[in-house]
C-alpha cells in the first residue's frame, strides 16, 4: 500500500491524499489551496496524479480547503464515486455551487482587466455547472454506518465534532487477503462545544493521517473567550462602536448564533444593554448553511437537543437578522446605531466581510474579533498579525479599530485535544503521518507525541512526498475484551437514543427495539442505528423559518466582484 500526499503536505489548505493499492486508487479529500496569490495559484497545477484513474473519493467534511476541487477533478476526466456524511452532502450542494460562481465571476473580472490592458483571456478553474455534477457522484453515508465499497474496501465515518457531518474516516483494506485499517482524522474539533457532538475516540489503525493545525498551540477555554466576546460587544457598544466578525459561513457563524442566543437568553443583567444591539449575518451562502443546519439536528450533540425538544430554536433569536441582499449590506456601513456584523468570508479574502473592514478598521471606536484560523497570507492573518496598514480593493487602509483574537472559537482542536485525541488509540499505529499544518505546527506537535508518549511521527514536508505503508507482521485486527464491551456500550446507547425519540414514531420504534435483543452484532446495531438516525432528522428538523424568501444570487465572493467593479471601479485584488 502506497501515500501520495497531494495537498496539505507543507500547509493547511489544500487536503488530498492519494492512497494506492494491489488494486485501487483512492482519493482522501479533493481540497482547495486557499492563501496568497502564489499559494492559490496551485490550484491550476497537475493533481500529482491522473483523475481518470482514480475510482472513489472520501471526503472527510465540506469546508472547501478539503473539498473544493472536486469539480475539476471531474473537469479533469474522474467519473468514480465520492463517499461523504449525509449533512456533508447537504452542506457540498451549497458550497459547490457557491464556488463555482466564484470562479466564474473571478475569471470575468480578471478577463476585464486583461482586455485593457491587451493581455490574454484566462479560464476559470470551473464553473457552476462543473459544481453542479459533482453532485451526481455523491453517495452520502450515515455516520457509524459499515460500507462495502467493494470486496477489498469497506468504510466508516465516525462524527469529527469540527463542522455539521465533519468525519474521522476508517477505511479497511484487503490485500493479499490481509486487511489493514487506515484512519484520516480529517479535521479533529473541540470537546464540549455547543451545536455538535465531541470527535469520536478511535481505538486501533495499522495506519494514520492526522492533522496539526494548531500543533504547537493551546486554545483559551471557551467560557473564557464566550465571556471576552461579550465584555468587547458591551465596552464597543459603549463608545457608539460596532463590533465585526469574520466568520466561516459553515460552522464558526451557527456556533455564534448559538453563543448570542444563549447569552441572550441566560443573562438578564445585560437586557437593556442588548436589547438595542442588533446582530447581523451578512453572508447569503451563511444563510443557506443555517438552513443546512436546521435541516440535520439529528448529528447535534444532546445539549443542542434539548433545546430542540423544549421549543426553542437555538439558531435564532430576537435581535438576530439575517442580510440578504447586496444593498441592505452596504446599507449596514452607514446606520450610525451601534451592531454586530457577522460575515464572511473567515479569513478576509472576498465577500462582504472586505466592505466592513474597509469601512470600519480606520475607526477606533470599532472592534475587530478573529474566531477562526487566518492562514498565512490571507487579509484576515495580516489583520490579526497587528499591521497597521492594509489594502482593501485597492486602498491603503490604517488600521485604528481594536482586533482581538478568540481562539476558544476555533473548530479545531488544539495541541493539548490532538494529544488527547490521540492517546486513545490502545496501540501505536506502525505509522502515524503528520499533515494539515505549518510546517512549526508539525514539528513541534511531534516533538509533544514523543515527549509524552515516546514514539515518533513522520512529519510530511514536502508536496507530492510519497511512502510505502507495510504492516507489522504480527499486528492482527482482532477481536479483544474491550471490542466487546464497545459492542455492549454502543447497543446500550442505541436502547437510549430509540427511547428519546419523538413520541409519534412510538409503535414503530416498539418494534426496533424489539429486535435489539443481547446478541446483536455490531453490523446489525450499526443498521439499526442507521434507521433511528432517519428517523431522528425527520423529527428533530427545526424548520426552514431563517429566511422569508429565497436565498438571493450571486453568492457571497460572486457578489464582492460586481460591488467591487461598481463601488471602486478597476480596483486590485488584496
Amino acid at each position: 500500500m502506497h501515500i501520495k500526499f497531494c495537498g496539505a503536505a507543507t500547509m493547511v489548505t489544500g487536503s488530498c491524499h492519494l492512497l494506492t493499492t494491489e488494486k485501487h486508487k483512492i482519493l482522501l479529500d479533493c481540497g482547495m489551496f486557499q492563501g496568497n496569490k502564489e499559494t492559490e495559484k496551485l490550484n491550476y497545477e497537475d493533481f500529482g496524479f491522473d483523475p481518470a484513474e482514480i475510482e472513489y473519493v472520501v471526503i472527510s467534511h465540506a469546508h472547501i480547503d478539503h473539498s473544493g476541487r472536486l469539480p475539476l477533478l471531474l473537469k479533469r476526466g474522474f467519473r468514480g464515486r465520492i463517499y461523504c456524511t449525509d449533512a456533508t452532502a447537504d452542506l457540498l450542494d451549497v458550497m459547490l455551487k457557491d464556488s463555482g460562481y466564484i470562479q466564474e465571476k473571478e475569471a470575468e473580472w480578471q478577463n476585464r482587466k486583461n482586455l485593457r490592458a491587451g493581455r490574454p483571456p484566462v479560464e476559470p478553474l470551473y464553473t457552476y455547472n462543473d459544481a453542479l455534477k459533482v453532485l451526481d457522484y455523491l453517495n452520502p453515508v450515515m455516520y457509524d454506518e459499515l460500507v462495502k465499497i467493494d470486496e477489498d474496501l469497506e468504510l466508516v465515518f465516525n462524527d469529527a465534532g469540527h463542522i455539521l457531518g465533519s468525519a474521522i474516516v476508517e477505511l479497511f483494506i484487503t490485500e493479499n487477503g490481509e486487511k489493514s485499517k487506515l484512519v484520516f482524522s480529517g479535521d479533529l474539533g473541540v470537546e464540549n462545544r455547543p451545536i455538535l457532538r465531541d470527535p469520536t475516540i478511535i481505538r486501533k489503525a495499522d495506519f494514520l493521517i492526522m492533522e496539526t493545525t494548531y500543533g504547537n498551540r493551546a486554545h483559551e477555554a471557551n467560557e473564557g473567550s464566550v465571556q471576552r466576546l461579550i465584555d468587547i460587544v458591551l465596552d464597543t457598544i459603549k463608545r457608539g462602536g460596532n463590533v465585526i466578525i469574520p466568520s466561516f459561513a459553515v460552522g464558526r457563524t451557527q456556533e455564534m448564533i448559538f453563543e448570542f442566543n444563549r447569552f441572550y437568553e441566560e443573562h438578564q443583567e445585560y437586557r437593556e444593554a442588548l436589547d438595542q444591539v442588533k446582530v447581523y449575518v451578512d453572508s447569503p451562502m451563511a444563510t443557506t448553511a443555517t438552513e443546512v443546519f436546521r435541516k440535520n439536528a439529528q448529528v447535534f450533540d444532546e445539549e443542542t437537543k434539548q433545546y430542540i425538544l423544549k421549543g426553542d430554536n437555538p439558531l435564532d433569536f430576537k435581535n438576530l437578522e439575517f442580510v440578504r441582499t447586496a444593498d441592505e449590506s452596504r446599507a449596514l456601513n452607514f446606520e450610525s446605531a451601534p451592531k454586530i456584523i457577522i460575515s464572511a468570508s473567515g479569513m478576509c479574502e472576498a465577500g462582504r466581510i472586505k466592505h466592513h473592514l474597509k469601512h470600519g478598521l480606520w475607526n477606533p471606536k470599532n472592534s475587530v474579533v478573529f474566531v477562526g484560523y487566518q492562514a498565512e497570507g490571507t487579509l484576515g492573518r495580516s489583520i490579526a498579525d497587528g499591521d497597521k496598514d492594509v489594502t482593501i480593493f485597492g486602498e491603503k487602509i490604517h488600521v485604528e479599530a481594536e482586533i482581538h483574537r478568540l481562539e476558544g472559537f476555533s473548530g479545531h482542536a488544539d495541541r493539548d485535544g490532538l494529544l488527547d485525541w490521540l492517546g486513545g488509540f490502545e496501540k501505536v499505529p506502525h505509522s502515524i503521518f503528520l499533515v494539515h499544518g505549518e510546517m512549526d505546527g508539525k514539528r513541534d506537535f511531534a516533538r509533544s507525541v514523543k515527549s509524552r508518549f515516546g514514539y515518533d511521527c513522520i512529519v510530511v514536508e514536502k508536496l507530492g512526498a510519497e511512502y510505502e505503508m507495510v504492516k507489522d507482521e504480527d499486528a492482527v485486527l482482532e477481536s479483544t475484551d474491550e471490542d466487546i464491551q464497545e459492542t455492549r456500550e454502543n447497543l446500550y446507547k442505541l436502547r437510549s437514543k430509540i427511547a428519546t425519540v419523538h413520541d409519534q414514531l412510538e409503535s414503530i420504534l416498539y418494534n426496533t427495539l424489539l429486535a435489539s435483543g443481547d446478541d446483536m452484532t455490531p453490523e446489525r446495531i450499526s443498521e439499526v442505528n442507521n434507521i433511528v438516525l432517519a428517523l431522528e432528522k425527520s423529527t428533530l428538523n427545526l424548520g426552514s423559518t431563517v429566511t422569508k424568501g429565497d436565498v438571493p444570487r450571486p453568492t457571497d465572493a460572486a457578489e464582492y466582484r460586481q460591488t467591487a467593479d461598481s463601488e471602486e471601479g478597476d480596483a486590485e485584488k488584496h
